[in-house]
């Protein structure tokens, strides 16, 4: 625990210098990282008082972008300026990064959210561009599962906003997000596999959605109960400006009750079907902790989660947590396809009281693999 908290100061004072622009009437201090309730190392007054942020670097440890590497990102948090008394306003968030992977993959990219109370409306714009190389998997009749290598260079935009719905905490808006994809097989062959077209080694991607969102939830960085429910329906086809025809729809539910003052049993539930014929590399996939990316894909997939969360004290947390998931495809059905699993266990530490942003790290293993991650707020929320 006391290597993690070192680590974060290090940071903090590589990147104090955002502190310069602090308010004349107070002189900038490393007093101001210390909680004024009990003295621990805290975040918050940082961020509002300083306009700083939380330098996190994020080991990358995704087995599928080589199991180690390291992504730099300074997330900058600020209150909402518009208030209701007995109300969650989620604050203003903004945030960039720059990573490198073990597996010669590089990207950077950068993103805001935000919620705009007095117009009903709230929206989250991004993008960023990424050199990445990964694997996919097939299971072939009497050869079984092969490994296929691709490098991919990709840019991407995606923007989403959305309007309240009267008085409750309903919304509903559109999306857009593109693609520009150059996919080059990092293996020996003479034919091309049948899943991989000629199309999908140089495309555009140009997608049209629409979005409904309700949040109930407490805190939209580790939330301690209410409930979350997205649900999106895409559309690519040539007259949103797409190389591909085919449509998803995307449903998450996330439910956090309260059990007692000290723990929180939280539950996910995710569905994604897509209809049409999409690259390859954006078929449905399986998307648990310790399960790599790509690794089960399908034309559609289906989990469940549970994460439960005890406060060992004001500042530190274990979870738990275990899931299970399938990915049928067209020649695969539900109850014949597999069964992917995880389970694993981590800590949390209460990096920013005022914003509620608990940080830790989790182990997970699944049903071949096993992959550790550095998580900022709720592991749902990263994966989501």
């Amino acid at each position: 625990m006391k290597i993690f908290t070192s680590v974060i100061l290090f940071f903090l004072v590589v990147f104090a210098a955002v502190g310069q622009d602090q308010p004349d009437k107070e002189k900038f201090s490393m007093k101001v990282f210390k909680d004024s309730l009990d003295g621990k190392l805290d975040m918050s007054d940082f961020l509002i008082n300083y306009h700083g942020f939380i330098p996190l670097a994020n080991i990358i440890t995704e087995p599928a972008l080589g199991g180690i590497g390291v992504m730099v990102t300074p997330i900058f948090i600020q209150p909402n300026k518009h208030q209701e008394e007995g109300k969650y306003i989620p604050p203003t968030i903004t945030a960039g990064g720059i990573g490198y992977s073990g597996n010669k993959s590089w990207g950077v990219g950068a993103m805001r959210m935000a919620s705009l109370p007095k117009q009903h409306l709230k929206y989250r714009v991004g993008g960023g561009y990424g050199d990445v190389n990964m694997d996919f998997f097939r299971t072939f009749p009497v050869i079984g599962e092969r490994k296929f290598a691709f490098n991919f260079n990709s840019a991407a935009f995606f923007a989403n906003v959305l309007r309240q719905i009267g008085k409750t905490e309903l919304y509903v808006g559109v999306q857009y997000l593109y693609l520009h994809n150059k996919v080059k097989p990092e293996f020996n062959f003479e034919n091309l596999p049948d899943f991989v077209d000629n199309k999908a080694l140089d495309n555009h991607l140009s997608s049209v959605g629409v979005n409904l969102q309700y949040d109930k939830r407490d805190n939209v960085f580790t939330p301690n109960k209410g409930l979350y429910v997205t649900s999106t329906f895409r559309v690519n086809a040539g007259w949103t400006g797409s190389d591909y025809d085919y449509r998803n729809w995307n449903i998450t539910a996330l439910e956090y009750l309260q059990v007692s003052p000290k723990w929180v049993s939280g539950f996910r539930f995710e569905g994604n079907l897509q209809f049409g014929n999409a690259p390859f590399y954006l078929n449905p996939g399986v998307n648990l902790r310790g399960v790599p990316m790509a690794r089960y894909q399908g034309s559609e997939t289906y989990l469940v989660e549970t994460e439960q969360r005890y406060d060992v004290s004001d500042r530190w947390s274990v979870v738990g947590f275990v899931g299970a998931a399938k990915a049928p495809t067209e020649k695969v059905s539900f109850s014949d396809s597999e069964l992917v699993y995880n389970y694993g266990t981590g800590f949390r530490y209460l990096i920013a009281r005022k914003f509620g942003v608990r940080t830790g790290i989790d182990v997970a293993w699944s049903n071949e693999d096993f992959g550790w991650y550095i998580v900022f707020g709720s592991a749902w929320n990263n994966r989501n």
